[in-house]
């Protein structure tokens, strides 16, 4: 079975290549730019934004299946870049090819933001509806919705896997856990808000080896990609801080809060656990003190 992966270099992508290396599937990972090692996987370079790319990568690997995770993720432009209409026809673009071809299988991530969220409850893939709030997430639920009719016509397995909060080895510096624990082992104040609102984080890594458990699957629709424990980002930041051994360089409420934010984004995982058969391998502490490990070796280096 060939497995293909695009935005495979990304913080998710190179965490579902590692997911998917001891299945026995032959994986295939696109990016714009390769790595200089290829770890088992075979690498393809190409933009799929450019006239033409995706479908030379299709015909070129003529995979089997296809995890889909090549976006416009640069963290606080994405929620309004107009690249993401481009990334919806591109999707589009890439998944008529794959069909056309003989792909069995078709799995792209969408986005928690996509739901209309409960103010005390879960999300739910069943019963929550979706609504709009921003360009990123009205392009995701778009592309879910024009992926779903068109798979179903083409005999193509599909499903939408949401992500809901991260962090993690390789997070973008400005993210909520990766700033704290910088400021934290360099001895710096960190600096949050209230930390009032409820949030479900789950390691990358265990969202790539759930990403990876769920294309090798053939469950269907949307699932939700989380840990399924909501906290308060004020607990996540005290346990944070008690890890890393300065518990008074945490400074609550030194930031505003952000206007609008709702008080709890939370996933229901029983699809996930259930019929994916995946659960989180990490516990937030251990979660939280590795994270702390890999910005102080970041720090050194």
């Amino acid at each position: 079975m060939r497995v293909l992966v695009t935005g495979a270099t990304g913080f998710v992508g190179q965490h579902a290549l590692a997911g998917l290396k001891d299945s026995g599937v032959e994986i295939f990972g696109v990016s714009r730019n390769l790595p200089e090692a290829t770890d088992g996987v075979n690498w393809v370079q190409a933009d799929l934004l450019q006239t033409g790319d995706a479908r030379r990568v299709v015909q070129e690997v003529r995979p089997d299946r296809i995890l889909h995770l090549a976006w416009c993720v640069e963290h606080g432009r994405f929620w309004t870049d107009p690249v993401n209409l481009d990334w919806v026809a591109a999707s589009l673009v890439l998944v008529r090819e794959a069909a056309e071809q003989g792909a069995a299988r078709f799995v792209a991530t969408g986005t928690c933001y996509e739901y209309d969220w409960p103010e005390n409850d879960d999300c739910d893939e069943a019963l929550t509806p979706t609504a709009s709030h921003t360009l990123y997430d009205t392009s995701k639920d778009a592309l879910r919705r024009a992926l779903t009719a068109y798979c179903a016509q083409s005999d193509v397995s599909f499903s939408w896997a949401r992500l809901f909060f991260m962090y993690g080895p390789d997070e973008a510096p400005g993210r909520l856990v990766a700033s704290l624990a910088r400021s934290l082992v360099s001895g710096q104040d960190a600096a949050m808000s209230s930390g009032k609102v409820m949030r479900d984080f789950m390691d990358v890594r265990d969202v790539g080896a759930a990403l990876a458990r769920l294309v090798l699957s053939d469950v269907e629709g949307p699932i939700n990609i989380a840990q399924g424990e909501p906290h308060s980002i004020r607990e996540i930041a005290e346990r944070l801080a008690a890890l890393a051994g300065e518990p008074a360089r945490l400074k609550i409420g030194a930031l505003p809060d952000r206007a609008g934010e709702p008080p709890r984004i939370s996933a229901t995982v029983n699809r996930l656990r259930d019929e994916v058969g995946f659960s989180g391998a990490r516990d937030l502490d251990t979660g939280l003190k590795q994270a702390l490990e890999f910005w102080r070796g970041a720090a050194r280096r």
